[in-house]
């Protein structure tokens, strides 16, 4: 049975399938895939954008395929891409129509389905609690239903993937299990549990969501459920919605880059509200720097078991300023300048600046105890790194109630190292706040958003961290820096100081063109700092996805948009000219707004 060594590296060993062509799963590397967005039935601008997604180094390719007609198209597109010489599997996303996963299955290599919408509720219209029965005879619906498509799939060699989607939960989960992971986990189950029945091992699973805790969360829960039941299919990593720019790449970064550092996660696509092949070096960036963890110096530490991976709960830590406690995470910078948002701390030589002008010093691994002792300030600032936690320093550490940690670490696995710092503080029942701290040598902005996310993320889902601090030895700007710090607080949820917008990719289901809106809606409302906006191409995942954001601005049809507050449609049917002033006069209306 696979366990997560919390300190060192190592992956999840899976079952290795075969998609097409493509070996996935077991060890072989992580695949990187992305989705079109064209209409399925425009079969040359379809043709034309696969290419371009596998010239960018895509491995497989997803088309949106609504009904039978879409799945007859993606066939021809598959038919088109072989007389061109492509041989890249094709994967065909099914949501509500389970004919179409039937006919899609016999064209190309890999079927998507969707637990939450495959087949239709028994309890149509009826609000009531479902009974043992009832819900004993929709999975029996869904059985039904399922084990045909599983046959056509058998005959055609064809693969699956089962993808629970956060914002598709059915209701029948929904009302057993609320709006949880345990919830996304059981519809999942219930399936791989069939496919194990009818001895079916061509599958691939999805957890996704917009938020990235509950992304990271859920996935770990799903293999710790899969290793109890003996299931061992590969993984297929994403955080839906995760938006455009510097907020995709980081959101993106953080969950799938957390699951990735944990050695979970056999392929990846990173959803950017942009054209598809944009996201392909995003995920290959991704993919070999967690990669480049493998085989690094071991790491020694005694994990403590009191802390639960599938819930999120803060470490806790005594106040020494406003830095920790109750706190929010503060956010230090190595000099100062322009910031659009104002960093807490100024690190300068030997020396930390606050906001307010105070200067507190900064000790080293290095300094002498007695001298730290002999220092009144009301705050003082002590760097080092695991290895350097000597019993002595550690018990000086331990009573002391004025010293703030600044981890560093240059170790290979640096995620493992700072993890066995935090698992070390919680043995001994320290309760010292700790500012995360990493240093770069980046000179393009993308390459430490993703870096940076990746390797800091994860432990503040994991629940450490009083603050963070990062360096760059490179040619980006401090200001750059400075928001990339303040990214990753925001799409680890523990810090919101900006308008997060939660817009989805687009696909040929999109109903309006999503960058060009995207950008129109940041313009009227990105200084609403502390609101979540949705923007969705359909109505697919969109009430669902936005049911964790304030506002939602859906696709309703061609030329036609829906406006929400959270799961609430309030503006049905709006021409889409009218619909970025109906949605500020709504958060006008319910107080939201400010000049």
């Amino acid at each position: 049975m696979w366990k997560l060594n919390q300190f060192n590296y190592s992956r999840r060993l899976s079952d290795k399938i075969l998609i097409g062509d493509l070996l996935l799963g077991g060890d072989e590397p992580v695949r990187v895939q992305s989705m079109a967005n064209t209409d399925t039935n425009d079969i040359e601008n379809s043709v034309a954008q696969c290419l371009r997604i596998v010239e960018a180094g895509g491995e497989l390719v997803r088309f949106t395929t609504q009904g039978i007609r879409e799945a007859e198209s993606i066939g021809k597109i598959h038919t088109a891409l072989r007389e061109q010489g492509c041989n890249v599997p094709l994967v065909a996303d099914i949501h509500f129509n389970a004919n179409a996963a039937d006919v899609a299955a016999q064209h190309v290599e890999k079927v998507r389905v969707n637990p939450g919408n495959y087949v239709g509720t028994v309890k149509i219209g009826d609000l009531s609690d479902y009974t043992d029965e009832e819900f004993a005879l929709e999975y029996q619906k869904i059985r039904a239903r399922f084990i045909p498509f599983l046959d056509i799939c058998k005959k055609n060699n064809t693969t699956i993937r089962i993808g629970v989607n956060h914002g598709s939960l059915s209701e029948r989960m929904m009302n057993r299990y609320g709006d949880t992971s345990r919830g996304m986990v059981e519809s999942c189950m219930e399936f791989l549990l069939i496919c194990k029945e009818q001895n079916f091992d061509r599958v691939v699973i999805s957890m996704k969501t917009s938020n990235t805790v509950m992304m990271v969360q859920t996935v770990r829960l799903l293999v710790e459920e899969m290793e109890q039941a003996d299931l061992h299919f590969p993984l297929h990593l994403g955080v839906t919605e995760a938006g455009d720019g510097e907020d995709g790449r980081i959101k993106s970064a953080v969950g799938i880059g957390g699951l990735l550092a944990d050695g979970i996660g056999n392929t990846i696509r990173v959803s950017l509200s942009e054209e598809p092949e944009a996201e392909i070096p995003v995920g290959r960036l991704l993919v070999s720097y967690i990669s480049s963890r493998a085989n690094h110096a071991p790491i020694v530490a005694l994990e403590n078991t009191e802390r639960s991976r599938f819930e999120y709960s803060r470490r806790v830590t005594h106040k020494v300023g406003n830095i920790g406690g109750e706190n929010v995470p503060v956010v230090v910078a190595s000099s100062d300048g322009d910031h659009a948002i104002v960093p807490d701390y100024i690190l300068c030589v030997d020396n930390v600046f606050a906001a307010d002008g105070e200067m507190y010093p900064v000790y080293t691994a290095e300094s002498k105890i007695e001298t730290l002792k002999e220092d009144d300030s009301a705050i003082k600032f002590l760097k080092l790194s695991y290895s350097n936690l000597t019993p002595d320093l550690f018990q000086f550490i331990n009573e002391s109630k004025d010293v703030v940690i600044i981890l560093q670490t240059d170790h290979q696995n640096g995620v493992g190292e700072q993890r066995a710092f935090f698992h070390t503080l919680l043995n001994a029942g320290c309760t010292v706040p700790v500012i995360l701290h990493r240093a770069y040598e980046e000179d393009e902005l993308q390459q430490l958003q993703i870096k940076a996310a990746a390797d800091l993320g994860v432990l503040f889902i994991d629940g450490f961290g009083d603050g963070i601090f990062l360096e760059n030895d490179g040619s980006i700007e401090v200001e750059a820096i400075n928001s990339v710090a303040f990214g990753i607080l925001q799409a680890s949820r523990v810090r919101v100081t900006k308008t997060e917008f939660i817009s989805c990719p687009g696909c040929g289901r999109t109903m309006f063109k999503l960058q060009t809106v995207i950008a129109r809606v940041k313009a009227r409302t990105s200084h609403l700092k502390g609101l979540k906006i949705g923007i969705m191409g359909c109505i697919v995942n969109g009430p669902g996805e936005m049911a964790d954001a304030d506002y939602g601005y859906v696709g309703a049809g061609r030329g036609k948009v829906s406006l929400y507050k959270k799961k609430e449609c309030l503006e049905r049917n709006i021409p889409e000219d009218e619909a970025v002033e109906k949605l500020i006069d709504i958060i006008k209306i319910n107080g939201d707004w400010h000049e």
